[in-house]
């Protein structure tokens, strides 16, 4: 099996999590981490510089991560696990009371991997910003990556954010947008368009990159090309094209599966969709 191939299994594998997490508390988010297991996967087991054994706050010498989306949890919190940051027996625990696991990334119980409480939508970027400009202060050269959700460019501050890091050029930011179209409410188009959002990233100052997040090659090689345009005094902001619910027929494309989780026979039927790859927790 070659490095594809191998991160091809973990996306799977990431799925499975995400829908027995997700099904074993009969609540949470399935549709966006399913749409973005590819991303999660790539960034954990191949792009990212981390330490998973040697977690700390500040991750001076490493790059960062920060989930502004922070309902997409449960797939963070698979490939947190599964990359070593802790056991993977602890996603049974999703959203259970007293669990580190909460349904949103949360820092009060310390869960190694996790540098900011996230979910109230429009603030990662911003966090974001705040890590960059620290390492190029500190002479850091690791770089910073955020992913937001698409519904969520419909927030003020993230174009506040977008303006700060143009302005104070911080060249060591890649921003990722989860463009799959679907929002809590309803497609994005209907609830509120966000037009040509490229050039809407281009004015503000920003280098812009699109691909296709469900084809994992695609994610490697442009999430490469991300890298190579940092130092350049402006930052990045990838347009990720994905499919909510990508993996499971009848969660696929709709708004209707951003936040519910499948019954008995619903769990059964996606499972048999996706093939065990590393064993279950």
């Amino acid at each position: 099996m070659n490095e594809i191939e191998k991160l091809k299994a973990v996306a799977t594998q990431v799925r499975r999590d995400v829908l027995r997490m997700v099904y074993g508390t009969r609540s949470g988010h399935p549709g966006g981490p399913l749409g973005c297991a590819e991303l999660f996967t790539a960034l954990y087991f191949s792009v990212l510089k981390h330490e998973p054994g040697k977690f700390s706050i500040d991750g001076r010498g490493e790059d960062l991560f920060f989930l502004s989306n922070g309902h997409l949890a449960a797939g963070w919190y698979s490939v947190l696990a599964r990359s070593g940051y802790f056991d993977k027996s602890e996603l049974a625990t999703h959203r259970h009371i007293d669990s580190r696991l909460q349904g949103h990334p949360a820092t009060e119980e310390g869960l190694p991997g996790i540098r900011v409480a996230s979910g109230s939508l429009g603030q990662g970027l911003s966090v974001a910003c705040g890590a960059a400009l620290t390492k190029k202060l500190n002479g850091d050269p690791r770089l910073v990556y955020c992913l937001m959700g698409d519904g969520e460019q419909q927030e003020g501050q993230i174009w506040e954010a977008a303006m700060f890091a143009a302005a104070k050029k911080i060249d060591n930011l890649i921003g990722i947008v989860d463009y799959n179209g679907q929002q809590i409410d309803g497609p994005v188009d209907e609830v509120l368009p966000l037009g040509d959002l490229g050039k809407k990233y281009e004015s503000f100052g920003w280098q812009v990159i699109e691909l296709n997040g469900n084809v994992m090659e695609e994610v490697l090689a442009r999430l490469e090309k991300a890298a190579s345009l940092c130092g350049r005094k402006q930052p990045v902001m990838i347009l990720m094209r994905t499919e909510m619910g990508h993996g499971v027929d009848f969660m696929t494309g709709t708004h209707e599966w951003h936040g519910k989780s499948p019954d008995d026979e619903q769990f059964k039927r996606a499972l048999d969709q996706l093939e065990e790859t590393l064993g279950d927790y």
